[in-house]
Formats: structure tokens, C-alpha cells, sequence
């Protein structure tokens, strides 16, 4: 099997932080190490700025509207 492409790399990192929000959207708590919380609104911030992100990436990348 091919290594997957820049794309498909991108997509599924997309996906995941997807289902990362998804599980804070449903109440996840998440914890350091060291056992003190993570604060799950900074996380929620960043998750959906690296989503964002990874949009602009992904359609830099897919094909030209109206091609796919």
C-alpha cells in the first residue's frame, strides 16, 4: 500500500480533532499527567482554530471546485 498523501494525511488529522470537539461537545473532562484538568474551553478554542486551519490546508490541496 502507498504512502498516504498530504491530503488524505490532512483529512483524517481533520477528522480526528472533529471527533476530539465532538467529545468535549458531550462533556469530556480530560486530565494532565500529573492529574490537574485540562481547561476544556482553551482546548475547544484550539481544536477549532486547528480545524480551521487545516480547511484552508485541505482546500489549498483538493481539487478545483466543480472537479471533484
Amino acid at each position: 500500500m502507498s504512502d498516504p498523501t498530504e491530503l488524505e494525511r490532512l483529512t483524517d488529522r481533520r477528522v480526528t480533532l472533529i471527533y476530539r470537539l465532538d467529545l468535549i461537545a458531550q462533556g469530556a473532562q480530560l486530565k494532565y499527567e500529573d492529574g490537574s484538568p485540562v481547561d476544556m474551553a482553551s482546548e475547544q478554542a484550539r481544536l477549532e482554530d486547528e480545524v480551521a486551519r487545516l480547511d484552508k490546508k485541505i482546500a489549498l490541496l483538493g481539487p478545483a471546485a466543480g472537479q471533484a
